[in-house]
């Protein structure tokens, strides 16, 4: 039976949307090639240990850190809160909860200000901030735009052992469902969800962690995403693609996975809905619909639901794996492929997994 996080006696900070993330990495240089030189994110600053990028929208100094480091890990996802005293709330909130806290008023990257990290209940490294460097928006500097631009970070995906008892605190955290997925028993094997008016902020992934399963770039149209992977293609490096493109489901969005030097996954993702309405309802898939992580029914490769990388503590240390006890997604529907279904039969039952019977002709 799932161990439920309490709920504090005190407010949630008030969060805005994610912000950044600080991944480390083994090979400055060829994260890099990677980040800059193929997906063409933008440089604020660099240095010999580290490297401060955005995307082609962002106003803050940063959307994602890029920290040289012996063990690839991420160290912190970013949330922005509304005002300096939501960072307050954050402290506040989550010492009640028993969590390891740490604060610094200058902050823990360049161009962020005061702010918080904890090691929360689910083993993953937040922070919240809101003070920050604002930098030159480049919506308008159509000099720098690249074929396969990302405009924007959208989302995290996490990986964790107890989807509910992650979904439970998160709500608590004020963030919103807009899609999940279950079987008929009800137990649940992921959850989308969000704070900014869009599908997910972040997502909880069932299986072993606390990991980071990805870390999510939106482009402004499908062709962005082709360009990436001719790009790819191109250079000789199209392996690091490991799936996609192709439509979710789940969220609408086409998207591509690729892998950085060090294994990194990283989304690129467009065209998902607004989700603003405080009774946007909530979209639930059952796990052995073949539609819904690729909306043409494509099989999803197991990498995906068994790779993913380690999460820090507060000190730089890896966080331990906890294994996944209960029904994993990746066994219902990889390693039973056969249960899946495109459509129900009439009488709601999971037919074939085309969801037709072909001709006797053939």
């Amino acid at each position: 039976m799932t161990n439920f996080v309490p709920t504090p006696s005190v407010p949630a900070p008030d969060i805005v949307r994610c912000a950044y993330m600080e991944i480390v990495v083994t090979d400055l240089a060829k994260s890099r090639e990677f980040y800059v030189d193929l997906l063409g994110l933008h440089v604020t600053e660099e240095d010999e240990d580290a490297i401060y990028l955005r995307s082609l929208e962002e106003f803050i100094h940063h959307n994602l850190v890029l920290r040289k480091g012996p063990i690839a890990a991420v160290a912190a996802f970013a949330y922005r809160v509304k005002s300096p005293a939501e960072v307050d709330a954050a402290e506040t909130y989550y010492r009640e909860l028993g969590c390891r806290v740490e604060r610094r008023k200058d902050g823990f990257t360049k161009g962020i200000g005061d702010a918080v990290r904890v090691e929360d209940p689910l083993g993953f490294p937040y922070e919240f901030f809101y003070e920050v460097e604002h930098v030159e928006r480049l919506t308008q500097r159509y000099d720098l735009y690249s074929a396969g631009e990302l405009v924007r970070l959208d989302h995290f995906n996490q990986v964790t052992p107890d989807v509910p008892r992650g979904r439970k605190y998160l709500e608590d955290l004020g963030f919103r469902v807009s899609e999940d997925i279950q079987d008929s028993d009800g137990v649940t094997y992921a959850a989308w969800m969000h704070r900014k008016q869009t599908v997910h902020d972040t997502a909880l992934t069932g299986g072993n962690g606390p990991r980071m399963h990805h870390v999510a770039f939106a482009t402004h149209e499908k062709h962005n995403i082709i360009q990436i992977c001719d790009k790819m293609g191109a250079l000789r490096i199209s392996d690091r693609i490991e799936r996609g493109p192709g439509r979710h489901g789940v969220s609408n969005a086409f998207y591509l996975y690729i892998l950085d030097p060090d294994g990194h996954r990283v989304e690129i993702y467009t065209q998902d809905y607004y989700t603003g309405d405080p009774d946007n309802p909530t979209i639930t898939w059952d796990v052995h619909d073949n539609q819904r992580r690729d909306w043409w029914g494509n099989p999803v490769v197991p990498s995906w639901y068994t790779e993913a990388s380690l999460v820090l503590d507060l000190d730089g240390n890896p966080q331990p794996v906890i294994e996944r006890t209960d029904a994993s997604e990746m066994a219902v529907t990889v390693g039973a492929d056969g249960f899946s279904y495109t459509r129900k039969d009439e009488d709601g039952h999971a037919g074939e997994k085309t969801g037709f019977k072909l001709g006797a002709q053939l």
